[in-house]
């Protein structure tokens, strides 16, 4: 079992077998010279485990999965052919379904508004919202039909990259799960799961979007984005 705790700039991963690697996520930083050190790819988050530095948060999950797991927790990232497919399959579906519509969302209402003192325009929005819930229905009907989780009993790395995407516009103040029984028990199971105030801390930031114009401005943010959103609306 992997266990992650948010502490201020550093996600820190706690392993049953003692061992740690430490995931560096400055978020609004990856553009300095220090980061530029740990990765030319300046994305978030890195993970650098002794000398072995890795990018890419799927790619990183996998390494985790694989380097600390044992036989109590295979589930995670499973050794049986069929359900690591399945895991993979979701994996590779996500990046341009519901990673990509439920970041826009996010973003069209959190942080575009603070960066150009307006709300997107209502036809975007529509049209993000549109390819949200499209997403959030293959979702359903395809990658957890009538199972618990996506590979069946067991929760697995694909349940994981699925409701933080999910959690991002949750984040912004939409009850996606109203109306849908099926992805509300299905985040109930892997809250449980995960235990309730893991899963609450995990979160914490996202669901605490008030605090984001501070922050951006703190991090100098504000600055770095307000020309590339300008530019996106203009």
């Amino acid at each position: 079992m992997i266990n992650t705790v948010v502490k201020s700039t550093t996600l820190v991963i706690n392993c049953t077998t003692g061992s740690a690697v430490s995931l560096v996520i400055n978020f609004g930083q990856q553009y300095g010279e220090d980061f530029g050190k740990i990765s030319v790819v300046r994305k978030v988050p890195v993970m650098r485990d002794g000398d072995f530095i890795l990018t890419e948060s799927v790619a990183i999950l996998k390494y985790l999965a694989e380097k600390f797991g044992t036989s109590d927790s295979d589930h995670w990232y499973p050794a049986d052919l069929q359900n690591r497919a399945r895991v993979n399959e979701y994996l590779s579906w996500q990046h341009a379904a519901m990673r990509a519509h439920g970041s826009k969302v996010f973003w069209f209402r959190a942080i575009v508004p603070i960066i150009t003192g307006s709300d997107v325009p209502k036809e975007k929005m529509d049209s993000a919202m549109e390819d949200l819930t499209l997403s959030l229905k293959v979702f359903e009907e395809k990658f957890l039909d009538d199972r618990p989780f996506i590979i069946g009993e067991k929760i697995s790395l694909a349940d994981l990259v699925a409701i933080v995407e999910i959690m991002q516009p949750v984040g912004t103040g939409l009850d996606l799960f109203e109306n849908r029984p099926t992805l509300g028990a299905w985040r109930d199971r892997v809250k449980m799961e995960l235990g309730e105030a893991l899963f609450d801390e995990a979160h914490k930031t996202i669901m605490d979007v008030a605090s984001l114009p501070q922050t951006f401005e703190n991090n100098g943010m504000l600055e770095f984005l307000k020309p590339k959103i300008q530019k996106m609306f203009n």
